[in-house]
């Protein structure tokens, strides 16, 4: 997490330090649940390594899955998180994963006692929406298959490991064409 902090050039050593004391590790097995549904969201996480998926279920019970996060990459359920009202999604771990965590109090507390912290939140949240911007016009502009090379070129390391149903929600597609998309490459 502090290589991130540190990579946006916006935080004096002294103030990067201070994560040190706020900060916590926590490991997830496969399956595992980092928030449910109708939970608060109280803690962002960075990933150090593994996957977390976020899905909620559609009115049939599907699970649709609106995010894979991956290593080196924050992760929260953010509208929880910003609102203090309980989450609509659940995130879970794809694989085992190692993770950094900064609770809601800690962060709000670097946010007020420092200015350097209020600029690199927003830095981070400008990234996060914009990330998201870039989901959703994937989704108007890109084929299934342009949106999984992209994936496929981003996280080579991870990409045919996430669970075929999994992988074909995340891309909006069927399972079928996503195997029909991976026999062609």
């Amino acid at each position: 997490m502090k290589s991130i902090f540190k990579s946006l050039q916006l935080l004096p050593e002294n103030e990067l330090n201070k994560l040190d004391a706020l900060v916590t590790e926590r490991k997830l097995k496969k399956g595992d649940f980092l928030i449910r549904e109708n939970q608060i969201c109280n803690e962002i996480v960075f990933i150090k390594s593994g996957v977390l998926r976020s899905f909620f279920l559609n009115n049939k019970g599907d699970e649709i899955t609106n995010c894979i996060t991956f290593e080196n990459e924050f992760m929260a359920a953010f509208a929880s998180f910003i609102t203090r009202k309980p989450t609509e999604e659940n995130i879970q771990a794809i694989f085992d994963t190692e993770l950094q965590i900064i609770s809601h109090e800690n962060l709000e507390l670097l946010y007020k006692n420092s200015i350097h912290w209020q600029e690199a939140g927003r830095k981070i949240a400008e990234m996060e929406y914009v990330t998201l911007q870039q989901r959703m016009v994937s989704f108007q502009k890109l084929t299934g298959k342009e949106r999984y090379e992209e994936l496929f070129r981003l996280h080579k390391k991870y990409i045919q490991l996430i669970p075929l149903h999994n992988l074909a929600s995340f891309l909006g597609i069927t399972p079928r064409h996503l195997s029909r998309i991976r026999k062609a490459l």
